[in-house]
């Protein structure tokens, strides 16, 4: 049973802002700035003894210790916590539990609308469709045209509530055709199963474990070829104004994105390590999502297009009266811009000289 399960209007900005100012008041200013090091200062280049990070970014855990690098990183990591969905991380930000984490980019504008200070340090671009709309046991969706007058699991502050509007948007759908059930993406499971939503945006492998279950009640996996097109690890501004962490990050940087490319070039190994694993699903599962939706890692030399794409969601997401649109320059940490890229090869670089 889910509690306290809300269809919402469009234009209901509050429920998102209120659980952020309890946050705040729960557990401090986090987010605030500590009068650290200046957000235009250059990235110090040595880590002191005795750095620590707390790092939400379970893949690259995974890709570190399967290749034997996690005894490279030149400071400690205190914790690996498997956090992960967008309003998680933000909360776990808020209480000083996570330094840095991976998300797409809609938590970074969620958490400045809800006033929380945090910065973009790193980009990995995607052109693949990650999610499919999955369908409640016993519905009669077959194809987007279905989606009129139905329940949708809508999470506004993740990139899952991005691919919903986006996807209505292409397919001609206005917001006032639907119903919007308002849930933080970790309920739209429970939200399926007891059939209180009739589609819920669901990545792999959560979409290949569903469906394993509840295919033969008519559940399915309805294609979306909308893209959830960016990847970042990103920080808050309190993290980024303590000298011995930002040189951490700028560290760690390179390892994350040399990671991801050793997993695309170990495909095997890594549907081993990940997704049998860690996932918990088969092999020939797993196999068949990385033939599907995996891609060849991309990093930008620069970031325009990554903040054009950006300012485009802030306006969606404006459209839509969840948060308000704003610069979306100020949520980049430019200092950091071409890091991950130069430390991949060539062949993985995307820009002006890739």
């Amino acid at each position: 049973m889910i509690v306290s399960s809300l269809v919402r209007s469009r234009r209901s900005r509050a429920p998102i802002v209120v659980a952020a100012a309890l946050s705040v008041v729960l557990t401090g200013c986090a987010g605030g700035s500590t009068g650290g090091l200046a957000a235009d200062a250059e990235i110090p280049e040595e880590i002191p003894p005795g750095t620590s990070l707390s790092i939400a970014v379970k893949p690259t855990r995974i890709q570190l210790e399967a290749t034997g690098r996690i005894d490279e990183l030149p400071f400690t990591v205190s914790d690996w916590p498997d956090v992960s969905a967008g309003p998680d991380v933000i909360q776990a930000f808020r209480g000083d539990a996570v330094d840095l984490a991976v998300n797409a980019a809609i938590p970074p504008i969620q958490a400045r609308a809800t006033g929380l200070d945090a910065r973009i340090v790193a980009v990995r671009e995607k052109d693949s469709p990650q999610y499919s709309l999955a369908t409640a046991p016993g519905t009669d969706i077959d194809s987007l045209d279905d989606l009129r007058g139905r329940k949708i699991a809508l999470s506004p502050g993740q990139a899952q509530g991005v691919v919903v509007l986006r996807t209505l948007k292409s397919a001609g759908i206005g917001l006032d055709e639907v119903e919007f059930v308002e849930l933080p993406s970790t309920q739209f499971l429970t939200a399926l199963q007891a059939k209180q939503v009739d589609v819920a945006p669901l990545a792999e492998p959560t979409l290949t474990k569903y469906l394993n279950q509840y295919e033969t009640e008519g559940a399915r996996g309805v294609f979306t070829p909308e893209v959830d097109a960016l990847s970042v690890l990103w920080a808050p501004v309190s993290v980024l104004e303590d000298p011995a962490k930002v040189a951490a990050i700028k560290e760690f940087i390179p390892l994350w994105a040399q990671g991801d490319v050793w997993a695309w070039e170990n495909r095997d190994e890594w549907i081993r390590k990940y997704y049998v694993e860690s996932e918990g699903v088969s092999y020939e599962d797993g196999r068949r999502i990385v033939e599907t939706v995996g891609q060849k890692p991309a990093y930008p030399i620069d970031w325009d297009s990554a903040i054009e794409w950006t300012q485009e969601t802030s306006e969606l997401l404006d459209e839509a009266g969840w948060f308000d649109e704003f610069d979306v320059e100020q949520i980049f940490d430019r200092r950091f811009e071409t890091i991950a890229a130069e430390s991949v090869p060539q062949e993985y670089r995307k820009g002006s000289d890739s």
